[in-house]
């Protein structure tokens, strides 16, 4: 039996990024703002899946739903974190997830 039209959502698939930060404290609080909305409207079309800075401010995690690899070195370069030079280097690498637990994973 064939699903309803628009039953199903067609879905990527995880790619996590860890993405060293500068040093420059200054800089990075100055485009924080911006790059939480940012990251916001991507939380709301989908697209980011869990993210964070590591406690010492030096880096994070973004976890993305994305086609490729490609698609999110994209939005990665369109994070104004990126465009004011605070990401310095990041890893993309393919990710899937076997469990998650939801009460753990809230701000």
């Amino acid at each position: 039996m064939a699903a309803p039209t628009g039953a199903f959502k067609m879905r990527g698939m995880k790619f996590a990024a860890l993405i060293d930060y500068t040093t420059d404290a200054s800089k990075i609080a100055a485009t924080r703002p911006a790059h939480r909305e940012y990251l916001k409207t991507l939380f709301d079309s989908d697209r980011l899946v869990i993210s964070g800075p590591f406690t010492d401010d030096r880096g994070g995690i973004l976890v993305y739903e994305a086609t490729s690899a490609e698609e999110v070195e994209a939005m990665i370069r369109d994070d104004p974190f990126f465009k004011a030079g605070v990401f310095l280097s990041w890893n993309i690498r393919g990710w899937k997830v076997v469990m998650a637990n939801p009460k753990l994973c809230a701000p």
